[in-house]
């Protein structure tokens, strides 16, 4: 299926491009979240009339996602669990338990911007995560697991 990027997409294209992807992708993902529109012949006259109100709207959510950033450079984010004497987990921390902590902090965060490369931590350590704020700002924050008895 032909679309039309409404925004900046990982892998796939910016603002504005015509791309080819499975059906599939396009009804139940892209389409959905407002991500991207059919490429009609109506679509891409519509999109051209907005083209320039889309690009200002797409700086002004990489300047906030920037703002965050920075203000969430270097944050400390503290979760406690039980664990075993020899460090091990009952249980993990996953990346809702750690979104959860930033909105603690006062920082609204999906679960799914955080992202774990190795999978949930299972032990009592200090780890360095990124969180991506949009597709061209990451930001990192140090997630100290500590145990409880």
């Amino acid at each position: 299926m032909q679309i039309i990027l409404m925004e900046k997409v990982i892998n796939l294209g910016n603002l504005g491009d015509l791309v080819k992807v499975k059906d599939g992708y396009a009804r139940n993902f892209l389409i959905p979240r407002g991500m991207a529109k059919r490429a009609t012949p109506a679509a891409k006259a519509e999109f051209e009339a907005r083209r320039a109100d889309l690009e200002k709207l797409a700086a002004e959510k990489l300047v906030a996602a920037q703002g965050i950033a920075e203000k969430m450079a270097g944050v400390v984010v503290e979760i406690a669990r039980k664990a075993g004497v020899d460090g091990r987990l009952f249980g993990s921390v996953t990346n809702a338990d750690i979104a959860d902590a930033l909105k603690a902090q006062g920082f609204d965060v999906e679960k799914a911007a955080v992202r774990m490369p190795n999978g949930p931590l299972k032990t009592v350590s200090e780890n360095t995560l990124d969180v991506a704020l949009h597709t061209d700002v990451v930001a990192q924050i140090t997630v100290k697991v500590v145990g409880e008895q």
